[in-house]
């Protein structure tokens, strides 16, 4: 049996959670996506289940290779993506996995490497040790609790504007977080995730692990700031608006990306079926190995002439002595 790495990350957040989380999850993707890099969304679309009900279907690649430590750059191509899908029925998501069903979040290069979140929410301050005991009930877990104001952020992605102990709401008149504000501040939306990375690599194993269960808490804890610090951009928003808000951010995001070929057809990598097999309500994208139009050299373009056709030598019964 394979080992694998569980964390429980609790994170509170102290506003009404649902359409600010649907328009940070937008602007921040727009925001670290760049020409080949960010976050592509594939598909995004309603879809009904038999046990949660009425939610969303999202699936996205994570173009990502400058984002990875030089020792994983060194191993993978230069187009390097993470495949993810995720089903949201709020106050219940899956990411990479459908409850009781095959993990479907995976690499383009990478096929024994998987990520499986799964988030709960709740109106508490994150005293609910036992949310997760039937999903993980005999699996040794780490619970980590992450705190928008004051856990440190990476240098780089640092805004005074978006520090929660500095930014105070218009609008709402909340911020200014300060020491022990989860005691204090109404309303709280507990956001638990309980996440399983599984990289079945010899020599690799524990330092990917480690190495992504880091990466996963800072984007959680980036984004949740962020998502506090926007509030008064999302907090008269609709759903049907900030739907529209994720639907014309989302296409000027695949736009700013632009459009790859995969490096490897994941197709026709070798894989188990319980790796290779997609959930029902998750459709397989089909991927083109055909370059894009903007890769296609035209057959009439005239061949680059980088020397003389002919070359001239000086005639030596003309050289003045």
């Amino acid at each position: 049996m394979c080992n694998m790495k569980l964390i429980d990350f609790v994170l509170g957040f102290a506003l009404q959670y649902r359409i600010g989380q649907l328009y940070m999850i937008s602007k921040h993707s727009h925001e670290q996506s760049d020409r080949g890099e960010g976050v592509e969304v594939v598909q995004n679309e309603p879809y009904e289940d038999p046990n949660h009900g009425n939610g969303q279907l999202t699936e996205k690649r994570v173009y990502l290779n400058s984002k990875l430590p030089s020792w994983a750059r060194a191993v993978v191509p230069k187009i390097f993506y993470v495949t993810e899908k995720a089903w949201n029925y709020y106050p219940y998501t899956i990411t990479g996995k459908e409850c009781g069903r095959n993990d479907y979040c995976f690499c383009s290069f990478l096929p024994k490497f998987s990520i499986h979140i799964e988030t709960k929410y709740e109106d508490n301050k994150g005293s609910n040790d036992s949310i997760f005991d039937k999903e993980a009930k005999d699996l040794e877990r780490e619970v980590c609790f992450i705190d928008i104001a004051s856990d440190e952020i990476p240098e780089r992605y640092y805004k005074e504007s978006e520090d929660p102990k500095y930014f105070k709401s218009q609008k709402t008149g909340r911020g200014q977080l300060k020491e022990g504000w989860r005691e204090t501040h109404q309303p709280i939306m507990c956001s638990y995730k309980l996440v399983t990375v599984k990289f079945e690599v010899w020599g690799l194993q524990t330092r990917v692990e480690q190495f992504v269960h880091k990466v996963v808490r800072d984007i959680l804890l980036i984004g949740h700031r962020q998502a506090f610090a926007w509030v008064d951009e999302w907090y008269d928003m609709t759903m049907d608006e900030v739907r529209e808000f994720e639907r014309a951010t989302q296409e000027a995001t695949n736009k700013k990306i632009g459009i790859f070929p995969p490096a490897i057809s994941i197709s026709n990598i070798s894989m188990p079926s319980s790796t290779r097999s997609a959930p029902s309500s998750a459709p397989s994208t089909p991927l083109s190995t055909d370059a894009p139009d903007f890769l296609t050299v035209p057959k009439d373009r005239p061949r680059k002439k980088s020397a003389p056709e002919t070359l001239t030598l000086p005639d030596p019964s003309k050289k003045h002595l």
